[in-house]
């Protein structure tokens, strides 16, 4: 049975590194710039699906194989950061071809609810970094002998907390869109968020095991 103390401990660890810059925070944020507030949570509800999947698999001593096979590593991380690129390429020719005309069409220029709840599953699985995060911590909260009520409880502590942030990150950009709505701001926001979805791509294509 998982303390109250250790409920907190984990919780505020899965805070910090949630809130630390990396691609879910650039994903949300692109999400619910672009496309409002029902995005934005949809992305975050997508983000908290694969922390809880990678909780799970990590308690359950699955993801250790992934970090243990420099090869299913590699090929985890080479199929994360060409997500990661293409997301960043279609944000850069979106910029490149504008036609940002009216703060009415803002909800057209982004993903909509369903792709954006896939873009933060799939932005939260395929980054290895999250496996090897949770493969590092989880250790240390699971009981000596965990039931299958430890192991969830685990993934879903996990999630709270990530959706929590998430959706607070996704309602204060989305209170931003007057200022947002602005042809030029929105090409910037495509041009920034791009550029920092393929940085983040090359940096996991390079990193090592």
């Amino acid at each position: 049975m998982i303390s109250t103390a250790q409920t907190l401990a984990l919780g505020g660890v899965i805070l910090v590194g949630a809130m630390s810059p990396g691609p879910d925070f650039v994903i949300v944020t692109r999400s619910s710039a672009l496309s409002g507030r029902r995005a934005g949570m949809a992305c975050a509800a997508g983000i908290a699906g694969g922390v809880f999947l990678w909780s799970v698999v990590s308690a359950l001593g699955v993801a250790g194989l992934l970090a243990a096979s420099a090869l299913a590593f590699t090929i985890v991380k080479l199929i994360g950061a060409g997500y990661l690129m293409l997301l960043g390429v279609r944000a850069l020719l979106a910029a490149r071809r504008g036609g940002y005309d009216t703060a009415a069409e803002l909800p057209a220029s982004g993903p909509s609810a369903i792709a954006a709840f896939r873009q933060g599953l799939l932005t939260n699985l395929l980054n290895p970094k999250v496996a090897v995060f949770f493969i590092a911590l989880l250790p240390q909260f699971v009981p000596a002998e965990p039931a299958v009520t430890d192991t969830l409880s685990l993934g879903a502590i996990a999630a709270l907390v990530s959706l929590t942030w998430f959706t607070v990150l996704a309602n204060i950009v989305n209170a931003l869109r007057g200022i947002l709505a602005k042809a030029t701001v929105r090409r910037t926001i495509d041009t920034v968020m791009g550029t920092l979805l393929v940085a983040f791509g090359v940096r996991i294509a390079l990193q090592s095991n």
